[in-house]
């Protein structure tokens, strides 16, 4: 623990540890469940969507946690993308089969189907969801619990949400709504980028506003019978390391809560596949941009000529572990929010590619295979950033659309808000 050190104002990506504050003692759903009695399954046969993160501050399993209660039927689990126990690699199918550890049947919504069937919920009164989220709308999590929300309200099934922090905190929006024709999994809902709710308030927003719908031209909205068991001891000025909670990677590559933060200030980037290294396949996930040819003084000197509120900037030379240049020595620049509030996180990553067209004519957006532009165009939301950005990498040409729903959008959350700024609800 660092002693009055708060990581909501600087965040260095330098010092990516688990940084506990003893004097928060956030409880999250599960744990207020476990309080309560568990009465809100008790009598109901019970199915769980869940992956390594659904666990108490003991590291316990929700999975065992439920199936040890003695008021609690549970009968089958669902596993997102990376499985129920975390044991499938980014990206790759995930199989329906059995738990080793319980016996129980596992569907998977990570492989030939994202949304559950009826065959799957036969039996099932309520279906329970507990993954930790990270706050940026393209992480798929988020996107099957609307399909499960979907099916569940086609079914008469209730759905119960576990609720847990966001790690970006629960006041920070950012990026435009997913415009019509790019809804897609990594982009569900018509929400900002980075959205400022927990997984709980999200889903009951898209519940009572309609926004769980399916493609342009889909039958009309449907909504579930949704409850949410709230946390304890949270409030939307929290970051994660200020919740006293342990983190559990999300997936491979959000090692620890700080990686969430850095997630949305380079993962746009990460779609243009061979242009800049973010760290993936090194120790400094989302926190960097760096290539063999770059030179590293002369990128720095670029960006900090930019004066971008709330972050600074050092330079850093590495050799990845894996990927395209594993054992090469790369050059660039690694990130830091000096003032987290102040940042526009997302508008990060559209910085470093400015600097670095304008230092070696490297438009990336025109370089893109007609795949991976679509891939960041279902990212983005939109094709109007790779249209006016992708012209001559300037973000001034986008800066005033991508940040023109945030208000309209806070002020759309706000009816749903479980927790309030700066005292806990609960």
């Amino acid at each position: 623990m660092l002693s009055g050190y708060n990581i909501r104002h600087i965040v260095c990506a330098a010092a990516l540890a688990v940084c506990l504050n003893a004097s928060a003692q956030v409880k999250p759903g599960i744990e207020v469940l476990r309080d309560r009695g568990f009465a809100q399954l008790e009598g109901k046969r019970v199915a769980l969507v869940t992956n390594p993160t659904g666990v108490d501050r003991n590291l316990k399993s929700t999975i065992e946690i439920l199936n040890e209660a003695p008021n609690v039927n549970l009968v089958a689990l669902f596993a997102p993308e990376h499985g129920v126990r975390g044991d499938v690699w980014a990206g790759d199918k995930v199989e329906s089969g059995c738990d080793a550890l319980t016996g129980l049947p596992v569907h998977s919504l990570y492989g030939g189907t994202r949304q559950p069937t009826a065959q799957m919920l036969e039996g099932v009164d309520a279906v329970v969801y507990d993954i930790q989220d990270v706050g940026s709308r393209s992480y798929t999590f988020i996107s099957t619990l609307g399909l499960v929300m979907r099916t569940c309200a086609q079914l008469g099934k209730e759905v119960v949400v576990l609720d847990r922090p966001n790690p970006l905190g629960g006041t920070k929006v950012e990026g435009p709504l997913v415009r019509d024709g790019f809804h897609s999994f990594v982009g569900q809902y018509k929400i900002p980028y980075i959205y400022g709710l927990t997984v709980g308030e999200l889903a009951t927003l898209i519940n009572n506003e309609g926004l769980n719908c399916g493609q342009k031209g889909s039958a009309a909205p449907l909504r579930c019978d949704l409850t949410v068991v709230p946390m304890e001891g949270w409030n939307r000025s929290m970051t994660y390391s200020d919740t006293g909670l342990p983190w559990i990677p999300s997936s491979p590559n959000i090692p620890y809560p700080e990686t969430a933060m850095c997630y949305p200030a380079s993962g746009l980037c990460g779609e243009l596949y061979n242009y800049l290294n973010i760290g993936i396949g090194y120790t400094l996930p989302f926190a960097v941009f760096a290539e063999v040819w770059i030179d590293a003084d002369k990128l720095k000197e670029r960006l900090d000529s930019y004066n971008i509120p709330g972050i600074c900037w050092r330079t850093i030379h590495y050799k990845p572990i894996s990927g395209r240049l594993a054992g090469k020595l790369v050059h660039g620049v690694q990130y830091c929010y000096t003032d987290y509030d102040k940042a526009t996180i997302t508008l990060t990553q559209f910085y470093v590619m400015q600097a670095v067209n304008e230092l070696y004519g490297r438009n990336p957006i025109a370089e893109a295979s007609e795949e991976r532009l679509s891939m960041f165009n279902k990212v983005c939301g939109t094709d109007f950033v790779s249209r006016e950005f992708g012209r001559r990498l300037k973000v001034s040409d986008i800066r005033e659309y991508w940040n023109a729903d945030a208000e309209g959008f806070k002020a759309l959350s706000k009816r749903y808000y479980i927790y309030r700024q700066g005292s806990p609800a609960y």
